[in-house]
């Protein structure tokens, strides 16, 4: 007969790795399995369920979430902000527009002091008698300032360090506009003062009615720069081509009215392509630091759609 007090024969290996005292319906929250970060070999058993009272998260994996949803509706700061495209857009825009209106506006000053320079000259030259002889007997003052004018001409559009600099833009416009206004000036010397005032009012009122015309038109001229191109170098070969008439068979005035209605033509597509970058809203558009620039190219496009129409209209 056996002894209660007798032991149970030794083993040679340890005893299983798992506890005691687990009841087999384990509560919610507690994994039957090993949990996150306990090794299979823990010899520790698994953690025992809570207390009494001890409050389970309904949600434990989302409490992270709900709690910062929770600040937020109580306070706005704690919640992290996220702007909005929209207004993200809107807010640029405006600052764009107002940029764009500085810009036009800066523009717009500079060429109306040129061509009140410009137009200040011509009337010099036309109504005080002596000047006006004076320049119509000295054309290599004239020859002179037309190489002056390329020189500071192609400063400016090839070098933006020059145009874009103060105060050297202004004095280099300052000394173009000068230099072209004697061009002007000169020429307008050898007509008669009732053309060169009609002249100078037709191009104020087409000058007018394109810019318009170029503010409200749906029609990106920006992108018509190949076009442009083609229109000046046909013109160029007309011109010549003219050139060579004139001195086969002599003076033809239907030819030169052709070739100015030509140029005119191009020089008013010219002045919509200009405005329409300086005013922006289309495909392409001068950038805020392009003042000089383009004031200088409205302010070529006008006076040469003068002279132009100064010729049409007959010599003195």
């Amino acid at each position: 007969m056996a002894s209660y007090n007798q032991q149970p024969p030794p083993v040679d290996s340890a005893p299983p790795p798992y506890g005691y005292g687990v009841p087999a319906n384990n509560q919610y929250g507690v994994p039957a399995n090993n949990q996150y970060g306990v090794p299979a070999n823990n010899q520790g058993g698994y953690p025992q369920p809570p207390p009494p009272g001890f409050n389970i998260q309904s949600d434990p994996y989302n409490h992270g979430y709900d709690q910062f949803k929770t600040d937020s509706q109580h306070d706005p700061e704690a919640a992290v902000a996220v702007p909005k495209a929209t207004d993200d857009w809107n807010a640029g825009s405006f600052s764009d527009k107002t940029i764009r209106r500085r810009f036009i506006l800066k523009v717009y000053a500079i060429l109306f002091a040129q061509l009140l320079v410009t137009f200040g000259t011509i009337c010099l030259f036309i109504f005080v008698k002596p000047i006006k002889l004076w320049v119509q007997n000295n054309l290599w003052f004239y020859i002179c300032a037309y190489v002056l004018f390329l020189v500071l001409y192609l400063t400016l559009i090839c070098c933006p360090n020059v145009r874009r600099k103060y105060p050297n833009n202004f004095i280099c416009l300052g000394l173009f506009t000068l230099v072209f206004s004697y061009m002007t000036g000169t020429i307008s010397s050898f007509h008669s003062t009732e053309i060169v005032l009609i002249a100078a009012g037709i191009t104020a009122a087409i000058c007018l009615a394109i810019s318009l015309f170029a503010v409200q038109t749906k029609i990106d001229f920006t992108l018509c720069s190949g076009l442009l191109f083609v229109l000046v170098m046909a013109l160029f070969f007309f011109g010549w081509s003219c050139l060579i008439v004139y001195y086969a068979l002599g003076y033809n005035y239907i030819l030169e009215c052709v070739y100015g209605g030509l140029a005119a033509l191009v020089f008013g597509l010219f002045l919509i392509y200009d405005t329409q970058h300086i005013v922006g809203g289309r495909k392409y558009e001068l950038s805020p630091e392009e003042y000089i620039y383009g004031a200088l190219q409205l302010y070529l496009d006008i006076v040469n759609l003068f002279i132009i129409l100064l010729g049409l209209m007959g010599k003195k």
